[in-house]
């Protein structure tokens, strides 16, 4: 079902709770107005959650991956990316222990000019890939960043088979060094 307000149109993907949405800028000859978060009109997508902390990445090298992170509860979090400048994949793979589509992924390219956001709920890995050189990302997160609670899995995992558009040219050592998915790795519990 599509979620329509004065601002927003949000669409559902594929897996259930992750959202896809839809900016809808208020433009005369000077430009344009566009809201970037509202917790009336995003409510049904975050459910009763608040923005606590906003991020912005600058990543330099198009090919470059970031993640693919995530939080175990109690401090999982909601993300809303956009991208600022440039264009991104960006990625979610759902990793909701009793999820029917655990460690299923979903990827859209976000560009300062497609206006497009995504939602990823509690329970999702998030990274992208950058598909232009100076590329700029937003992140609007529920929960603030706590370093003992944060899991991750390797973008280059086989397991997962993103389907990332470009050769990755450069992962952090960070995100490197997270191993490959083992038949026992159970997800988190929402």
């Amino acid at each position: 079902m599509v979620i329509m307000s004065n601002h927003f149109e949000i669409f559902p993907t594929p897996i259930i709770g992750l959202h896809v949405l839809q900016r809808k800028p208020l433009g005369d000859e000077r430009g344009y107005f566009e809201r970037l978060f509202c917790l009336n009109e995003l409510q049904s997508v975050i459910t009763n959650k608040t923005i606590v902390q906003i991020n912005h990445t600058l990543t330099v090298k198009r090919g470059t991956v970031r993640g693919m992170h995530f939080q175990h509860p109690p401090y999982a979090e909601v993300k809303i990316v956009s991208c600022m400048r440039g264009q991104a994949f960006d990625v979610a793979v759902d990793v909701r222990r009793d999820s029917p589509t655990f460690l299923k992924w979903y990827g859209e390219i976000l560009t300062a000019d497609n206006l497009k956001t995504i939602i990823i709920p509690e329970g999702f890995a998030h990274g992208f890939q950058t598909l232009t050189d100076d590329c700029e990302m937003l992140y609007f997160h529920t929960a603030a960043f706590q370093p003992d609670a944060e899991g991750g899995l390797n973008a280059k995992d086989p397991n997962l088979a993103i389907q990332w558009p470009l050769p990755i040219i450069e992962l952090s050592p960070r995100d490197l060094a997270h191993s490959y998915l083992t038949p026992d790795f159970s997800g988190v519990v929402q």
